[in-house]
């Protein structure tokens, strides 16, 4: 392969597909389709026709992937995902796909055999990236599900954390995002007109439902339907919240929703935040190494950066992309990621192959 030539860069997750083209080295567009892999594995295809309507030259580029999708329940456990997805991926790239891990990129095979190695390992592609620009640095990428909180040190990734389970463990794996997380997940108990009350243990309402209210979820990436699966206006927005707390929206006026919006993100704001801290205690980060912020709930991440008294820099400053390219390439930072890493493992293959 040629610097000239195209690369794509796949993160396939559980819910969404996020894809980045690369050409010369340069990230020319982002984007991110919905995928309900749980429902079927033939979900992909979809997301995969998505983009290539838009990028026709997708089809004969290079594929650089990583994958978080193992983790639904659509498979038996973790390697049969892995290996399942590998499959049908490496069958719908033409065999011109390459699967990221920690140590290298590996053929197909090799992946299926190194499943462990591939599984969930798109937050290391982001934060390989980081590193490859950056000597210390704390990337926070706060997605529509997960939040990953990863340290990076003299130029290299310096997670404890190696995959979902210690990352679990170490804080460096948040299960808070801005868009699908059930609001039960964020507190059992809410201040509502000056009184605190329980909060409903089922999935009324969600994380979108929140920033939707406060206006601070861009709509582009509130793509999953509503848990009732009625409408994402601002009545329908607050009958599930009043839902969450055993009410109806016409018990109560657009101020008091609102207020109840703002106290469940301020209880999801201080769990991301106590990883956060968890993280940074554990780490010998500088205290002038900058927050990278990442993710469709980078508001917050600038929000916390503040907090620590430590600069915060857009993750796309990273990728030298701007506009709407700049804006996608945030928000799905693995897959820009990926690509840019093949790219230049690609190139310097090439490099030394012409003795250069």
């Amino acid at each position: 392969m040629s610097l000239g030539d195209s690369t794509v860069g796949w993160d396939v997750g559980g819910a969404h597909v996020k894809a980045a083209l690369v050409e010369r080295g340069t990230v020319r567009d982002v984007m991110q389709v919905p995928c309900t892999l749980w429902q079927g594995i033939d979900a992909i295809d979809a997301a995969l026709a998505c983009v290539y309507a838009r990028w026709p030259q997708a089809r004969a580029a290079s594929h650089a992937v990583t994958m978080t999708g193992e983790m639904t329940d659509l498979f038996a456990d973790r390697e049969a995902g892995v290996i399942a997805l590998v499959e049908h991926l490496a069958a719908s790239f033409d065999g011109r796909a390459r699967f990221f891990t920690e140590a290298g990129w590996l053929e197909a095979g090799e992946a299926q055999r190194e499943w462990r190695r591939v599984a969930s390992a798109n937050w290391r592609a982001s934060a390989a990236w980081v590193a490859r620009v950056r000597d210390d640095a704390l990337l926070i990428d706060i997605g529509s599900t997960t939040t990953d909180v990863v340290p990076i040190r003299r130029g290299t990734v310096a997670a404890i954390g190696r995959d979902d389970a210690t990352r679990l463990e170490t804080g460096e794996l948040v299960y808070q995002g801005v868009v699908r997380t059930p609001l039960c997940a964020l507190a059992q108990r809410v201040r509502f007109r000056g009184r605190d009350c329980n909060v409903m243990n089922e999935w009324f309402a969600t994380s979108a439902d929140v920033y939707r209210l406060t206006d601070e979820l861009d709509p582009a990436y509130d793509q999953h339907d509503t848990a009732d699966h009625r409408g994402k206006d601002r009545a329908a927005t607050c009958g599930r919240l009043a839902r969450m707390i055993g009410r109806d929206a016409r018990d109560a006026g657009a101020a008091d929703w609102l207020d109840l919006a703002r106290a469940f993100r301020d209880a999801q704001v201080r769990l991301i935040e106590a990883s956060v801290t968890q993280v940074l205690a554990a780490s010998t980060l500088p205290v002038d190494a900058p927050v990278i912020a990442a993710g469709c709930g980078d508001f917050i991440v600038h929000e916390i950066a503040d907090r620590l008294v430590r600069p915060s820099i857009d993750f796309d400053r990273l990728l030298d992309a701007s506009g709407v390219a700049g804006r996608w390439g945030r928000v799905c930072a693995p897959s820009a990621a990926v690509a840019l890493l093949l790219g230049e493992a690609t190139a310097h293959d090439v490099g030394l192959a012409c003795g250069s």
